[in-house]
């Protein structure tokens, strides 16, 4: 049974148009029977509640014992250039309004800056001790971790100072199969790949799970995303159905 978060979440998706069905083309060249865009999330409005479904899911896997603001779970959020800078800037407020806890954010470069404030950091300077929430949109291949906890671990080393990576926060897991390893789905890879815990406010499943209830697909787009899931989906569940009608 999906908690209320998720299917709040997926409903905000849905009525602003970030979640959509149709015919796509992915960055991987991948045909898509449906296409989640963050981006389309733009003004105060939306950034407000997409920011409290952050921090929704952030409770419900650390525990709401652990929103205590003399003993956060984590000290920064990171958010990976460019589209996960405005939701980590976002989620840390709204984690203050929410629960008191004051966390710093944290966002990379795709340029190093060699004048002024140097380096490939903006926000907040990563401290010896530091604990870090990444925050990103939307996991498909895992790609922008790749290139960005790299990032931080070499600062941490070039600096003599111990940073951990506490774990991932997107808001959809697409649930497809990672291109390394076809037996997991990618955010599931890399949360094993950084030994970090991965988080995602709601899943491919949740939306199926939640539109099969409250407003189900048409017959040729349910017949579409099931059929993809049997190309794409980790080895050992191709054979169901993703949406179940």
């Amino acid at each position: 049974m999906l908690l209320d978060y998720k299917k709040d979440f997926i409903q905000f998706l849905l009525d602003n148009g970030a979640l959509k069905f149709g015919n796509f083309t992915l960055k991987s060249g991948r045909k898509s029977p449906f296409f989640m865009n963050i981006g389309d999330l733009n003004d105060g409005a939306q950034l407000l509640t997409l920011a409290s479904a952050y921090v929704d899911a952030i409770c419900d896997h650390f525990g709401p014992e652990k929103m205590n603001p003399d003993n956060p779970p984590f000290d920064v959020l990171f958010g990976p250039a460019y589209k996960g800078i405005p939701i980590a800037v976002a989620t840390a407020m709204q984690l203050e309004l929410r629960y008191g806890l004051t966390v710093r954010y944290c966002a990379d470069r795709k340029e190093a800056k060699d004048h002024g404030d140097v380096g490939s950091f903006v926000g907040a300077k990563l401290k010896d001790g530091d604990r870090v929430l990444m925050i990103e949109d939307v996991t498909t291949s895992g790609q922008s971790m790749d290139e960005t906890i790299p990032l931080i671990r070499g600062y941490a080393e070039t600096n003599d100072i111990n940073v951990r990576v506490v774990g991932l926060v997107v808001s959809f897991d697409r649930m497809e199969c990672a291109p390394e390893d076809e037996r997991k789905t990618a955010l599931a890879t890399v949360g094993t790949k950084y030994g970090m815990r991965v988080i995602s406010i709601a899943s491919m499943e949740d939306a199926c799970e939640y539109l099969a209830a409250e407003d189900p697909l048409p017959d040729e787009t349910v017949n579409a995303i099931n059929n993809y899931y049997r190309q794409y989906a980790p080895v050992g569940r191709r054979e169901g159905e993703m949406y179940v009608k």
